[in-house]
């Protein structure tokens, strides 16, 4: 009852609309509007039964029907106007949906022909009419409605357990293909072809619907062969976006294009069908390949539909050959920018790739490259959907999987072969896209991480082949080397070693120091780059130990000289060693799981990292085999003639009888032994990575190298070391690169020990042992003794090389650098009261105190008389004071027994005593930078040192430390004003002769001497007293910032005496001058503010009359061509 009720109540709805629509069905100028509300209110009511999901009755689709009929019969179909027919044709869109399950054939078959009428432009006198787009839509929705296949789901009747859907399907597709029916069915495809061109996005998109439909479910399969050109070509265009205005088509529509296509190819030159028409032979035992091609189904090919199209031999051959044409022109779509015509590329592929193995063979490299290409998109979505397709093809059980395969491995090969050539043309774009399907290739053979879908085993065999013993690599090697040059990095090359630099500023620097990048000669952008890279790492992650014998025919060819080649064949071997053992330098590309690394692939990282340190000190910068040399020149000539390859700016000369600019191959030939070097850090690093806590015994022979190349004048070495030291750290699970060095310290000094060896020796030593010392920081102390005796031995044995003996006293500096860190520096010696500050009193409390005494100062003071009792004693008799005193003394001998005696020294201050007293005799070195190098050191060394130890060595110095201040080189009295400075402020006691009756003396003839100099030069400042030079770089403006400095110390540690701080008052008033360099402004403002301190009457007074505000015996000291009211200020300040 209450399905009746709700019949009656839809029946009530629909006869409300149903009836005035059935009056109105005679079409006029006036009912028209009138039929056109009816229409789209019957649509709108037959949407909202299908939204609540009320399944019509065919009873009430009839009564519905008939007003729609009435209209179709009364009217002519071309002048029912388009808006009023599209409404039409959406209710009986609507109506379809419900009444296909019980249409009758009949039925089924003129709604078509209406629509397919509608769509073509046939009216019932063959005259054709254009309908608008809108109409085309509706029209395609009420085929896509009569057509599209239902599930057992969508039956109303799906409660009696009978599968009506396919057998209605079945109907109708019979009578459809039927010979009566088959111009219809054409007509329609054609006039679907047309409309899926179209730019109108709802049209196109709802006919590539109906094709799919139509192609995979209604053609006969002898009519899907006459149909295939001009379906696939049609959809090649769609999907090409030949008609699109804006670039690429929509991506949707390019799925849906390719779909139809699919669909066409299949049906058309399937494997199945073929192999049941003879078209192809399917051999999969003995017996088929005995019998012969077998008979068609129709016995000798007498076909019974004119409209079928016999496949033969003949005719796959040649379709098979337009279809690869077809389906090359739709390489462009790889690049395609959106997901979903990329998947739609990929379903593409594999299901043609699956379904016509053994007809269309040569089309399998292209539809395989397809895959592999859309595998390595961005989009995660797409890549993981073509890795599931390329799996599943591979690794199933079908006969396709092993022609497949090899068809896989010769695009392997093919692409490795085409690489040098795409190399040389400079076609990055076609670098990266090669690169990416090798890449593609090589992940298949491992499983994916996020899939169930195992790995290609076949694949990983077979690229381990193609880098094995039998893979040719002497062939594809060689010539891959030739192309694969490296030119100059971006980045600079400095005298002062990079990586002593950046250890100055932080010695943990080295933890966030990548490795540098290398730049390709024939490479210009950054993805075909990185897509080199991972292409190598993924073929040696493909092979795994068998692609070793190609890494070590490449080591082999780049250990064996120092030119492009050779640093090529590094690089090569670097990328595959980084995938075959999973040790990539930048940890963020290893794979979440570490493989299981085989004995061999350990042995061989043992071997590697044996070799490189061996061959470390035969890398020389300057040795480029002269074998390398000439065929370079030979191919650079021969390619200067044929072609030309220019980038950037074209050199055009002003003079007609210019010289033209050298050539840049001796600097890009220069440049090459630089890479080497950084190439066999790497190498180093990867052999770490893949030993990992077994690496710590070969640091006995690779510290070495990662150590000296931190000191190379080369940037790019420098960084790369510091990157392979911090690499190596991480391996063997070290903190830090200070505690590998520190457990090791052993190996890297024995390793300079034997290369400062008469048999042995190497420059650079020395300053690997300074960059050792200044890496492991303040715990070198506990090694610092075998340092200190290493150096000295080598200084007396090398003390006549003047590079020697710098580097030992570097070491050595370093050493006293480490060790003051250490000890931070003993308290500064208690000074006398000169020295302590004054009582910061205001001028209004001195007057105060001075008046109050004034007043009383003639006042007489009573003394105090005693008030104890004398007429008994305090004591016991018999003892005296002197006695007493005696006797406590004895008791206790330890408590005053050298009550002024020196603590021992430490251990610290032990060893920088040795270092002293065994440096100074440097003080007379002939070599200037030696002599600076030794007062820098006893510089760092006077706050460690006590006074019982220092002072014996300053007074044995102090002739010699004099007359350094007399030196010829700025940088040697820069060096002794800084060693006075430290002593002022350490031992000011001691200093106070020294600095005012030694120092002092000598500094104003400096002063004098360089006034004189500035008078003369030209980087002088010029203008009313202007003092000192523009440039802070000047040796005069070096010397003016230490002599100032050094009084500054001065007058803060040692005892000032009046007559010398009023001379010194005076003389430095010019540097307060505002035109004088800002940082002389402010080393004289430090000095003037250290001088207040002692003397505060004394600055003001000469300050003061130097501005002209003291009149009287001072006024001779007025300079009005200064301008230091400024500074004045400043010091003057309360």
């Amino acid at each position: 009852m209450p399905g009746a009720s709700s019949d009656r109540s839809t029946f009530q709805r629909l006869k409300v609309v149903c009836v005035p629509l059935l009056g109105n069905a005679s079409l006029t100028p006036s009912s028209i509007p009138s039929a056109l509300q009816l229409l789209t209110q019957l649509r709108d009511t037959l949407r909202q039964l299908q939204s609540t999901g009320e399944v019509l009755s065919p009873q009430t689709v009839s009564y519905v029907f008939f007003p729609l009929s009435t209209i179709l019969r009364r009217n002519d179909l071309a002048n029912i106007p388009d808006q009023l027919l599209e409404r039409l044709l959406e209710v009986l869109a609507l109506l379809c949906d419900a009444w296909w399950w019980d249409m009758d054939v009949k039925v089924w078959e003129q709604v078509f022909m209406l629509c397919s009428a509608i769509l073509g432009g046939i009216d019932r006198k063959g005259k054709g009419k254009d309908r608008d787009e809108e109409t085309k839509v509706a029209v395609a929705g009420c085929l896509w409605s009569l057509l599209r296949p239902r599930s057992p789901l969508e039956d109303p009747l799906a409660f009696s357990g009978s599968d009506r859907a396919n057998a209605i399907m079945e109907s109708f597709k019979t009578h459809a293909q039927a010979t009566k029916f088959m111009p219809v069915l054409g007509q329609t495809l054609n006039s679907l072809l047309l409309t899926a061109e179209s730019p109108h996005m709802p049209l196109q998109r709802i006919s590539l619907k109906v094709l799919s439909c139509m192609i995979s479910d209604y053609l006969p399969e002898g009519f899907v062969p006459s149909v295939l050109p001009g379906t696939v070509s049609s959809m090649s265009k769609v999907a090409l976006g030949a008609k699109a205005t804006k670039g690429w088509a929509n991506g949707d529509v390019v799925a849906a294009a390719l779909l139809v296509m699919r669909h066409a190819i299949v049906r058309a030159v399937g494997d199945d069908i073929c192999v049941r028409e003879s078209a192809v032979q399917d051999i999969n035992n003995l017996e088929d390949l005995l019998s012969g091609p077998r008979a068609s189904a129709d016995g000798n090919g007498n076909y019974s539909s004119p409209y079928t199209t016999q496949r033969t031999t003949a005719w796959l051959r040649a379709t098979a050959s337009q279809l690869h044409i077809a389906l090359n022109a739709l390489s462009p779509l790889v690049k395609h920018p959106t997901p979903a015509a990329l998947i739609g590329l990929a379903s593409f592929s594999a299901d043609i790739l699956s379904a016509t193995t053994l007809t269309l063979p040569q089309s399998q490299p292209l539809l395989l490259t397809f895959l592999l290409s859309v595998q390595a998109s961005p989009y995660d979505r797409v890549s993981e959907h073509a890795d599931s397709a390329l799996r599943q093809i591979l690794t199933g059980q079908s006969s396709a999987r092993h022609p497949l395969l090899s068809v896989l491995f010769r695009i392997a090969r093919d692409n490795l072969a085409a690489l040098p050539r795409l190399l040389l043309s400079h076609a990055d774009a076609k670098v990266e896209h090669v690169a990416a399907i090798l890449e593609s290739i090589c992940r298949l053979a491992a499983p994916r991480p996020d899939s169930l879908l195992a790995g290609v085993s076949a694949i990983s065999a077979g690229v381990g082949k193609l880098l094995g013993p039998h893979g040719g690599v002497e062939k594809w090697g060689w010539s891959l080397l030739s192309t694969l040059e490296f030119v100059s990095p971006p980045v600079v090359v400095t005298p002062a070693s990079a990586g002593q630099l950046m250890l100055e500023n932080d010695p943990s620097a080295s933890h966030d120091v990548l490795f540098p990048e290398l730049t390709f000669r024939h490479v210009s952008s950054r993805t075909a780059h990185e897509a080199l890279m991972r292409t190598f790492r993924a073929l040696g992650a493909a092979a795994g130990d068998e692609s070793l014998f190609s890494v070590e025919w490449f080591l082999d060819v780049g250990l064996s000289g120092r030119g492009p080649r050779a640093v090529a064949a590094l690089w090569c071997a670097c990328r595959l060693l980084e995938g075959a053992g999973n040790a990539p330098l930048d940890q963020a590309n290893a794979t979440p799981a570490p493989l299981q690394r085989t004995k061999r692939l350990e042995k061989f990282a043992r071997d590697l990292a044996r070799r490189v340190g061996e061959t470390w000190d035969d890398m020389d910068m300057e040795d480029v085999l002269p074998a390398e040399r000439e065929p370079q020149a030979d191919a650079s000539e021969e390619n200067s003639v044929l072609v030309e390859h220019v980038q950037g700016f074209i050199a055009v000369r002003g003079v007609s009888d210019a010289e033209p600019a050298a050539s840049s191959t001796p600097a890009h030939a220069m440049i090459q032994p630089m890479l080497h070097r950084g190439l066999s850090l790497q190498l180093l690093t990867i052999s770490a990575g893949i030993l990992e806590s077994r690496f710590l015994p070969l640091l006995l022979h690779t510290l070495y190298p990662v150590l000296h190349g931190i000191v190379s004048d080369s940037l790019f070495v420098s960084t790369s070391a510091l990157a392979a030291l911090n690499s190596i750290t991480n391996s063997t699970s070290f903190a830090t690169p200070a505690n590998l060095l520190l457990s090791n310290f052993d190996y890297a000094l024995d390793a300079v020990s034997r290369r400062l060896s008469r048999r042995w020796l190497d420059i650079d030593a020395t300053k690997v042992l300074a960059v050792l010392v200044r890496l492991v920081g303040r715990d070198v102390v506990h090694k610092a003794g075998d340092v200190v005796e290493e150096c000295f031995d080598r200084l007396d044995e090398y003390h006549g090389y003047e590079v020697l003996v710098d580097g030992l006293l570097e070491v050595l500096l370093e050493v006293v650098k480490v060790i003051a860190e250490e000890d931070s520096g003993r308290a500064t010696n208690p000074s006398h009261s000169s020295n302590e500050p004054a009582s910061s009193l205001t001028d209004a409390r001195r007057l105060g105190s001075f008046a109050e005494w004034f007043a009383h100062r003639h006042d007489e003071h009573p003394t105090a008389e005693s008030t104890r009792d004398t007429s008994y004693p305090r004591e016991a008799w018999g003892k005296t004071d002197h006695d007493a005193g005696v006797n406590s003394a004895t008791d206790a001998p330890d408590a005053s027994e050298e009550p002024f005696a020196d603590t021992p020294p430490t251990p610290s201050q032990a060893l920088t005593q040795q270092i002293v007293s065994r440096s100074l005799y440097f003080l007379t070195h002939g070599a200037p930078q030696i002599r600076a190098r030794i007062l820098l050191l006893l510089a760092n060394a006077v706050p460690i040192l006590s006074e019982s130890t220092l002072l014996p060595s300053v007074h044995q110095a102090w002739p010699f430390i004099l007359n350094r201040l007399s030196d010829a080189e700025t940088f040697v009295v820069s060096a002794a004003t800084d060693l006075i400075a430290a002593l002022a402020t350490n031992v000011g006691d001691f200093m106070y002769r020294r600095i005012w009756d030694d120092v002092w003396p000598r500094f104003r003839g400096l002063l004098l001497k360089l006034d004189q100099g500035d008078a003369s030069s030209a980087l002088a400042h010029r203008g009313r007293g202007a003092v000192g030079t523009d440039s802070a770089y000047t040796h005069s403006h070096r010397l003016y910032r230490s002599i100032i400095r050094t009084l500054t110390a001065a007058a803060q540690g040692v005892q000032a005496q009046d007559a010398t701080n009023w001379e010194v008052i005076v003389l430095f008033r010019r540097f307060l001058h505002r035109q004088v360099h800002d940082e002389l402004q402010a080393c004289a403002r430090g000095l003037y503010l250290a001088l207040c301190k002692n003397n505060e009457d004394a600055v003001w007074l000469g300050l003061s009359a130097t501005l002209g505000r003291i009149e009287g015996s001072v006024a001779f000291l007025r300079e009005p061509r200064w301008d230091i009211e400024e500074n004045v200020r400043v010091i003057l300040q309360p």
